[in-house]
């Protein structure tokens, strides 16, 4: 059966993290509420249930034979195995799932760049404070977190220009995805990153010419970038580092 991928449409949001890995596999699944005859009062009738034993908080979520994972890191961790994309050992396993959660403690963060103060307000009703959220991120917690992964990267033993192991694993993947992002958020910020940051660099370019990851960035299953997204363009707040 096809994996079944309950998020938002419209947006790349969160699930573009689960969307990748199930795309660099070639897996079969179905992107729920882009189908046109199932969409989003499916995913929030699972969500709402009151008789669904399992249910989610949010999207996104995984459905895969009836068995329901949630949450980015933990979906992450489930399919790793399933789809190649994880570490043999238990103890790299680990490991990859604790630099999984710590990019979404950094996807957090670039969220709230927009929104400082509420998710339930408008960005235009706190501009002020995400100007000021913004300056601290840039020059603070952005150059924070990229220097972790690049740090990472450097002390991996095996070499072999991954964030775990000898392979290409899901940790990668997020870790191209956030890239993506933060060009498209904080091209000021980002400028000349590869100069600071080249081994982050190398291995953003190394998942981008992978065949599966080039068509499916090609293709209109891979969304735009916009401002209803995690990842967002303001002026204003892309700020020189």
């Amino acid at each position: 059966m096809a994996f079944e991928l309950y998020y938002w449409d419209g947006i790349q949001g969160r699930g573009e993290f689960i969307r990748l890995a199930l795309e660099l596999a070639g897996a079969d699944y179905v992107d729920v509420t882009r189908e046109p005859h199932r969409g989003t009062d499916e995913m929030m009738q699972i969500i709402n249930s009151s008789s669904e034993a399992h249910i989610p908080f949010a999207p996104p979520f995984l459905k895969d034979d009836g068995q329901i994972v949630s949450h980015v890191a933990n979906i992450l961790f489930y399919l790793g195995p399933k789809l190649r994309l994880a570490p043999e050992s238990d103890e790299l396993r680990w490991f990859a799932n604790g630099l999984q959660l710590t990019l979404t403690d950094f996807v957090a963060e670039v969220h709230d760049t927009h929104h400082p103060i509420a998710t339930s307000k408008y960005y235009e009703d706190q501009k002020e404070e995400a100007k000021a959220r913004s300056l601290e991120f840039v020059k603070n917690r952005l150059p924070k977190f990229l220097g972790y992964f690049e740090r990472v990267l450097k002390q991996n033993p095996a070499h072999a220009g991954y964030l775990v192991g000898h392979d290409l694993t899901y940790v990668d993947l997020s870790m191209f995805q956030v890239i993506e992002g933060l060009i498209y958020a904080f091209p000021k910020a980002m400028s000349h990153y590869e100069i600071r940051y080249a081994g982050l660099a190398q291995l953003h370019g190394l998942v981008k010419s992978k065949s599966t990851i080039a068509a499916y960035l090609a293709s209109p299953r891979r969304l735009a970038f916009n401002e209803n997204g995690i990842f967002r363009r303001y002026a204003e707040l892309d700020i020189e580092p």
